[in-house]
């Protein structure tokens, strides 16, 4: 599969390269999806359009047996491209800097490839090419969060998604068992206090001062607050109050991130924050507080990591498979994890002569496009074998995920 895949890499690079001249933000991937549906259209393959806004959903094989899905995204982030290629993004201020635009080329790779051995497949392959994975906060309405909610895995077996990955070399993947990426919340704080001279300040409540409490307390509770041996973040990225040095504040609204694997931390965090934003009541100030959950968690489920884990070293050779790193960011293919098993694999795009890592969001990022090939193998080669090999009273039955 993986020689099939590298014979197609000059298609995969043009159809990456105008996806990455022609970026869209979340939710507006009009002609994003236009173009994955003529691709299809053109394979002979049958999809839906305007699935969850601006998806596009297509099905591969037979009816019966099972149903393996593979996801890929395809928004991309407001970012001005800073890369001088010829490739370059064409729309001001919107840039492919997560690798989107890598992942629907892989996926419509795999499909190229699953086409031609569609007679043989025994089950069917359900391809999702999701919007708006970069929305991660607020109302926590992700594209994948809506697929979900439209049915797109009702009939889904399990699941594989993959993420390109600046910091491995082309050629590899890595894979991981169990928690991967962290659950991402929004916070919003209003502070509220008086206003008053600022040369008077006993007249007044001074917001910034509480906020300036709020916050040092708040990351006592990563600190003092959960066990070491659990991952939790809390970071204020936004501050804004005050209308002038000579004036007490009477509101600052405080911005942020929480990051978490537990769900009872995830609990605790959302309560212990709020008991921390509660001091300014004491301090003659008042609080609103709003809590917003985004994407949980994302969980490998171990048996099929460690398929993925095979049938990687079986295309690329045991030394290109690593143990993916866990992280703290956040991915909305969790949402697919809530309801089937899934597992998330990351594709190594650092070519060799970079002299360091092009990080993922920012105007520098690009792949080394030798890894569309990869990905597309992966993605394909997966399908078959698991189609073939899925037993629902023997699976899971996979070994651990770095043997042999």
């Amino acid at each position: 599969m993986f020689s099939q895949a590298q014979a197609l890499l000059p298609d995969l690079i043009r159809i990456r390269r105008h996806l990455h001249q022609w970026p869209e933000l979340s939710f507006q991937e009009y002609e994003t999806s236009a173009f994955v549906s003529k691709t299809l259209h053109d394979l002979g393959i049958p999809h839906e359009t305007e699935v969850a806004r601006t998806g596009v959903v297509g099905i591969l094989g037979h009816g019966d047996g099972p149903t393996l899905a593979l996801r890929a995204d395809m928004d991309a982030l407001p970012i001005q491209e800073e890369n001088d290629v010829p490739y370059r993004s064409r729309r001001e201020g919107v840039m492919h800097a997560c690798g989107h635009d890598a992942h629907t080329t892989m996926l419509l790779g795999a499909a190229m490839l699953l086409k031609q051995v569609e007679d043989q497949l025994p089950g069917r392959v359900k391809l999702i090419f999701q919007p708006a994975e970069e929305i991660i906060g607020g109302d926590g309405y992700s594209g994948a969060k809506l697929m979900v909610e439209e049915g797109v895995i009702e009939d889904v077996d399990a699941i594989i998604g993959l993420h390109v990955d600046p910091t491995l070399p082309v050629g590899s993947i890595g894979v991981r068992p169990g928690p991967m990426m962290a659950a991402a919340d929004r916070i919003v704080i209003d502070i509220l206090g008086k206003k008053a001279h600022g040369a008077y300040a006993y007249l007044g409540a001074d917001a910034i001062v509480m906020a300036a409490q709020v916050i040092m307390a708040a990351q006592t509770i990563i600190s003092r607050r959960i066990p070491a041996v659990q991952e939790g973040v809390i970071t204020f990225g936004e501050i804004h109050g005050g209308v002038r040095d000579n004036i007490i504040s009477d509101r600052v609204t405080l911005t942020g991130t929480v990051r978490s694997y537990d769900p009872h931390i995830r609990d605790q965090l959302e309560r212990e924050l709020e008991e921390v934003v509660s001091i300014v009541e004491r301090l003659g100030g008042g609080y609103q507080y709003r809590y917003m959950r985004g994407n949980p968690a994302v969980i490998n489920d171990g048996q099929l990591a460690g398929f993925v884990a095979r049938i990687g070293k079986q295309l690329l050779g045991a030394e290109q498979v690593r143990e993916a790193a866990k992280t703290m960011g956040a991915e909305d293919f969790a949402w697919y994890m809530r309801h089937t098993r899934g597992n998330f694999v990351r594709i190594g795009v650092r070519a060799p002569q970079w002299p360091e890592v092009r990080p993922l969001h920012t105007p520098t990022f690009d792949i080394d496009e030798r890894a569309l090939a990869v990905g597309a193998a992966l993605f394909a080669q997966c399908a078959v074998r698991w189609l073939q090999e899925y037993e629902p009273e023997r699976w899971p039955g996979e070994p651990s995920i770095l043997e042999d």
